[in-house]
């Protein structure tokens, strides 16, 4: 059940992501896709080990681009 939750939060994340060429902070991620903390960071756990996106510390913030 957790892996198939990942999964879905993952989706959500990437379709957030796919409408935004540069890429979000996590703040604006959660906004966009509704997510809590703990769902936001399994579903990037998710994209992370699939390579399917990268991440970096902006001005002490979480940024989130696709690959």
């Amino acid at each position: 059940m957790l892996k198939e939750k990942a999964g879905e939060n993952a989706g959500k994340i990437w379709t957030a992501l796919s409408e935004q060429t540069e890429g979000l902070t996590a703040k604006q991620i959660k906004k966009a896709t509704k997510l809590v903390d703990k769902d936001l960071y399994l579903g990037l756990g998710w994209l992370l080990r699939e390579d399917k996106v990268t991440t970096s510390e902006v001005e002490s913030e979480l940024f989130v681009k696709l690959v």
